[in-house]
């Protein structure tokens, strides 16, 4: 048996509802998988995560090769073990990280040379490095290394993307490991015409699932809406699609609405860390508000997340204005809770053949 499948169990309109078969465990999509940069997501246990019910975790190449180091996390046994975390897990490529670097990085037909955020050491990531640093780290998703652009620059876009598609070439040809999915990512900025031809190439690979990447990076949701559509209207219907870095509510359920089935982002742990609490339906309230300190409520009425069902407004405000780190936890358990709780209504929606009215009530009623 093949140890990654992906089953289509129901559509509605474009919107997708089905089962990733990993080695450790099934996905079932759409998903939402929150951000564990540091082999942690910020702030909660992974005792927390498996009571939120979460089913994937990411982590970061970029930061796990200069920190702990690969080779010292495959001595452990891999991620899985060194993280105690035994269900489904995927690693980026850490080509985002590389390119988002403000100090000195250096971009070649093989390759980047970086400087380390942490050290200044000098660092080089080729296509085959990033296979080799993931393979280290075991994660069940790998991505192929690539080079985000800026999404107005069409001339860089291009060539971006031909070395994007040129780099996913050579990584699969690295790979070795069967028991590790490799995706391929799309680029392209907002241009329909590199979009597609992009879509077009990473699709004749035949790999097991498909990334979108470049997207959410500074433009309109119009624009990022457009280029789901016209991604998704290529990429074969029998593999997963996962966007990359998008989690803002709006954002998952527009991504659903057009054939979009995997989803990770730093932002509802980011939120939490500066006392922002997520709204089901949209918006957010800032948990410092003076108007909270005699507020004997929960975060949000009805919310069954651990937080909102044993704690009020008034005492997660005193946790954080007495700076107490118990607030990031209790904030960042209700934000991930709202977000998978929002991806199950949408598999739900679209398993019931109701999502198209599902989406349209709650994108009316949402406040950004």
């Amino acid at each position: 048996m093949e140890p990654f499948s992906f089953e289509l169990l129901a559509t509605d309109g474009s919107a997708r509802a089905g089962v990733f078969h990993t080695p450790h465990g099934d996905i079932e999509t759409p998903i939402f998988a929150p951000v564990g940069t540091q082999a942690t997501v910020k702030s909660l246990t992974q005792a927390h995560l498996l009571e939120l019910g979460a089913s994937l975790v990411l982590s970061n190449t970029y930061h796990l090769y200069l920190r702990p180091g690969d080779d010292l996390v495959a001595e452990m046994g891999g991620l899985h073990q060194f993280m105690n975390w035994q269900r489904p897990m995927l690693t980026d490529s850490g080509g985002f990280q590389v390119f988002s670097l403000p100090e000195f990085r250096k971009i070649d037909e093989d390759g980047v040379t970086f400087k380390s955020h942490i050290d200044g050491s000098i660092h080089r990531f080729t296509p085959e490095k990033a296979v080799q640093i993931q393979e280290n780290l075991g994660a069940d998703i790998i991505m192929a290394f690539d080079e985000c652009s800026s999404p107005y620059d069409r001339a860089y876009s291009q060539r971006a993307m031909q070395r994007t598609h040129a780099w996913l070439e050579r990584c699969q040809a690295a790979k070795k490991r069967p028991d590790q999915a490799l995706f391929g990512i799309v680029q392209g900025g907002i241009f329909p015409d590199l979009r597609e031809e992009s879509a077009r190439f990473v699709a004749s690979l035949g790999l097991p699932g498909h990334a979108i990447g470049g997207l959410s990076v500074g433009e309109t949701k119009p624009e990022m809406h457009a280029m789901l559509e016209v991604v998704n209207a290529i990429l074969p219907a029998e593999k997963p699609r996962y966007l990359m870095g998008v989690g803002a509510p709006e954002d998952l359920v527009n991504g659903v609405m057009r054939g979009v089935d995997i989803f990770d982002c730093v932002l509802p742990t980011r939120l939490a860390r500066h006392q922002a609490a997520m709204i089901p339906g949209g918006g957010r309230i800032n948990m410092m508000n003076a108007r909270y300190a005699h507020d004997k409520g929960p975060i949000v009425d009805g919310c069954t997340c651990y937080t909102c069902q044993n704690f009020t407004r008034a005492y997660i405000r005193h946790l954080i204005m007495a700076r107490e780190m118990l607030s990031g936890t209790l904030i960042s358990i209700h934000n991930i809770h709202t977000l998978l709780t929002l991806v199950r209504e949408m598999r739900k929606a679209i398993l019931e053949h109701r999502f198209e009215a599902f989406a349209k009530s709650y994108l009316d009623g949402y406040k950004a």
